[in-house]
């Protein structure tokens, strides 16, 4: 089964899983969990529009542009193991690709894995689900002193950020793989009620929430796994957002259990 997307490619003859990754990621962030999973799964996780090395795409950064590209890649997966379906987890704005693309192509998926992500992102106990980082720095001589300058921006951790930055080759010193007011719009376009693409498919879900997550209130991750068929809810109650980072061993162990023939 050829794979031609830039992004993580885990190889091998397992059983393919499509990683969607969130907001100013990259297919890279599933590093860890392609290695927990192997040799049983071969992890696909593509960077997608405006993030790490994926070419400009025109169409801006709504929710249906990622899903069309998400659908393309998907097809191409099925195709290439005779038209059987493949399971796709997706974190953050990769969730919410993750379940538009099952309520759209249900042929296509076997099964969702949901990251810590609703099916709305407009309630009041929602904590900032944009966070504007126009203008916010992009490079910087070091590593050590890109990260310092986007903590000093205005967050606690940069690590997250820092995954998609890299030698800068033409002019010295480091960079960002994506454009921070590229990012703006991305989350952006992620604000919504999705609740009719949630409940638009049928196949096994799991929704994994982290415990100290301000993006996914309790209430609301058992509302959504309440109201879908064929949906539970996972807690990490130590992890945050980034579930895969913060839990990995959790996270793997979920999957594989959730996804064991």
């Amino acid at each position: 089964m050829a794979w031609t997307a830039p992004g993580l490619d885990s190889g091998g003859d397992g059983t393919p899983l499509l990683a969607l990754h969130g907001s100013f990621g990259r297919g890279a962030v599933f590093a860890r969990l392609a290695a927990d999973l192997g040799p049983a799964f071969r992890v696909l996780a593509p960077d997608q529009r405006g993030h790490g090395h994926c070419p400009p795409r025109p169409g801006g950064f709504g929710v249906e542009r990622f899903t069309d590209d998400a659908e393309r890649l998907l097809t191409e997966l099925v195709q290439g193991r005779g038209g059987r379906p493949v399971a796709v987890l997706g974190h953050s704005l990769g969730g919410i690709i993750a379940y538009h693309l099952a309520a759209r192509r249900p042929d296509l998926v076997s099964a969702l894995i949901v990251e810590d992500v609703g099916p709305v992102m407009r309630r009041p106990e929602i904590e900032r689900p944009v966070l504007d980082v126009r203008g916010w720095p992009a490079t910087a001589p070091t590593r050590e002193a890109l990260a310092a300058a986007i903590e000093a921006a205005g967050v606690p951790d940069a690590a997250y950020f820092m995954a998609s930055a890299v030698p800068d080759e033409e002019r010295g010193g480091w960079r960002l793989l994506f454009d921070w007011d590229t990012m703006t719009e991305v989350q952006a376009g992620g604000v919504g009620d999705w609740w009719p693409r949630w409940l638009g498919s049928r196949c096994p879900a799991l929704v994994l929430r982290g415990g100290h997550s301000t993006l996914l209130p309790a209430a609301l991750a058992r509302e959504m796994t309440a109201r879908r068929p064929g949906a539970r809810l996972l807690e990490f109650p130590a992890a945050g957002h980034w579930i895969h980072d913060d839990d990995p061993v959790g996270v793997a162990e979920a999957v594989r259990g959730f996804l064991a023939p």
